[in-house]
């Protein structure tokens, strides 16, 4: 084991969601000790919906510590593509592993041994010579070698590190939502639940796969299958529609799925069934609490800040069309955990560390973006348009969707 790791050294992590926990149990597994801050109050189990896996991201999970089998996620050995009625257009086999935000949360939850707060919402880092420092909201400060933030897309840290760097809205949302395996109709089941399924109607697409179910079994009657929903939206007036709640209240930063207004579900409802072919439509109509998500992206020109560095979303928000925004984060995280390795000044290390990822990070964002260019040309002109479907056939989306990539 490296020298630089013997004497027990300290990070905080801000941010307790899925690439906090990965860097917390690589940093803890080389010797670190491991202060979590969460700003939620609650825990977090339970949220999200699912997730592509990659090698990768199983490489990461066995650095974190955590046993990878079969109870990982649901794997599926094909794609298919369905048409507006319902046939397949067409198949390929392509065998993949999906699993279900809250089982990953689960394992590396459960992996980790230090000290995770919740309800500790940090307003401000400060790095210096020798160690760093963060400030929660009552005051309070805490001190460490290093301060990782990983406190997602929406990043307090980043906003102080980088105020002009902002998200860009890509011009349209993704409706998701989860299905009881038994709530689906047994054509249905037959038809998309042990596949990577698409549909592709005239400027929209929608995806599903199955994904682990309550407690987080993957036992046959025990699952649910997961969707996204592509759907060209307007920034001036139909987003801030979507986001607006039944009293008024408009929730610019994402309106949590029990407020959205019952004519918004109705008309993703009328929506499903009039464009969709009957498998989605039914499984878009079974959710029981569907959820929307605008696309965003983000790209930093660095992540590291003396002894201050950015980690997953907080650093790069990639459209979810690659399926990389946990295995990217769980990347930051083993590179991280490599530079300090290889270097044992921390600034330096981060900066290493940095260099690496940003390559990596800006190749991701612009591979999500080409894969999303369809949905983006929707709200732009006909030629536009005609340009984009020439090059949205099923075979290229069911290909490139969701693949794993060397970046």
């Amino acid at each position: 084991m490296n020298t630089g790791f013997n004497k027990q050294r300290k990070a905080i992590i801000v941010g307790g969601s899925l690439g906090g926990l990965f860097a917390a149990n690589m940093l803890m597994r080389n010797g670190w000790e491991v202060e979590i801050f969460e700003r939620t109050p609650e825990a977090l189990a339970g949220r999200g919906a699912g997730i592509v896996t990659h090698p990768e991201l199983f490489d990461a999970l066995g650095a974190a510590g955590v046993v990878v089998d079969d109870s990982i996620g649901v794997r599926v050995s094909a794609r298919v593509t369905l048409s507006r009625d319902g046939v397949p257009l067409s198949e390929r086999g392509m065998p993949q592993t999906l699993t279900a935000w809250g089982k990953m949360y689960d394992v590396l939850r459960k992996a980790f041994s230090g000290t995770y707060r919740v309800g500790a919402l940090v307003t401000s880092v400060d790095s210096h010579a020798d160690h760093a420092v963060i400030t929660l909201q009552d005051g309070s400060q805490h001190r460490a070698d290093m301060v990782i933030a990983a406190d997602g897309f929406r990043s307090g840290v980043r906003e102080q590190l980088l105020p002009s760097i902002g998200l860009q809205y890509a011009g349209y949302v993704a409706w998701r939502g989860l299905v009881e395996e038994t709530r689906l109709s047994p054509a249905t089941h037959a038809a998309i639940f042990d596949k990577f399924a698409f549909c592709l109607p005239p400027r929209e697409q929608i995806l599903g796969y199955p994904v682990a179910g309550e407690g987080n079994s993957t036992a046959p009657g025990h699952r649910r299958y997961n969707f996204v929903w592509y759907r060209a939206t307007r920034e001036d007036d139909e987003l801030p529609d979507l986001l607006t709640d039944a009293t008024g209240k408009c929730w610019s930063n994402g309106i949590p799925p029990a407020l959205i207004r019952g004519d918004v579900l109705a008309d993703m409802e009328d929506a499903a069934n009039a464009l969709l072919a009957p498998q989605f439509a039914e499984v878009v109509t079974s959710a029981t609490q569907p959820l929307f998500q605008p696309i965003f992206d983000l790209a930093v020109p660095r992540m590291a800040f003396g002894r201050v560095a950015l980690l997953g979303d907080a650093a790069f928000v990639a459209r979810p069309h690659c399926g990389m925004g946990v295995t990217k984060a769980a990347g930051d995280a083993m590179a991280l955990v490599r530079a300090l390795a290889a270097h044992p000044a921390v600034g330096t290390a981060l900066e290493a560390y940095s260099t690496e990822r940003v390559e990596v990070g800006n190749a991701i964002v612009e591979h999500a973006r080409h894969l999303g260019a369809y949905m983006q040309a929707q709200l732009r002109s006909d030629k536009d348009r005609e340009m984009a479907e020439r090059y949205r056939t099923p075979e290229a989306v069911m290909r490139e969707t969701a693949v794993s990539r060397q970046f």
